[in-house]
């Protein structure tokens, strides 16, 4: 009887050792308990930002037939450069109407980024240079393209 009773006793006690090792580590379960909340949030906030940019790109197509996506810092800059290059064109096209040896109705201004490309047709090589010395003489204005062709006066 007494080795029955070791036995079941020794049973016992290798079963409640097997519990409690193969129990996972108390600390470890703690402390991993703070990031599943927030793998599940963030998991959460994709998903929507998903379903919402999906609804925002259904409407846009709907409005407009295409959809658009800016950085803000690169859609600001563009605005600025487009105001630059207008008041730069603005300028020079005044320059040219001021100057009464050129026809500035034939001869047209475009500028982009600091290049300013002129266009149309001049009664004389200097002309040309004259056009070009007035656009590359203009604040920020980097170089000059001209294409400017002479058509002598008929």
């Amino acid at each position: 009887m007494k080795s029955l009773l070791s036995f079941i006793l020794g049973l016992a006690i290798g079963a409640a050792a097997h519990w409690y090792l193969t129990q996972p580590d108390r600390k470890t379960t703690v402390s991993g308990a703070g990031n599943e909340p927030r793998a599940t949030a963030t998991e959460v906030k994709d998903t929507l930002k998903d379903k919402v940019d999906t609804e925002k790109i259904k409407d846009e197509l709907n409005k407009t037939g295409k959809v658009i996506r800016e950085k803000t810092r690169q859609a600001g800059q563009a605005i600025v450069d487009a105001t630059a290059n207008a008041s730069t064109t603005a300028t020079i096209k005044a320059k040219l109407v001021q100057d009464s040896g050129l026809a500035a109705l034939k001869i047209d201004v475009d500028t982009t980024d600091g290049v300013v490309t002129l266009s149309g047709s001049v009664h004389s090589y200097e002309q040309i240079d004259r056009a070009m010395d007035l656009a590359l003489n203009t604040d920020g204005v980097t170089k000059v393209i001209s294409t400017l062709l002479v058509k002598p006066k008929t």
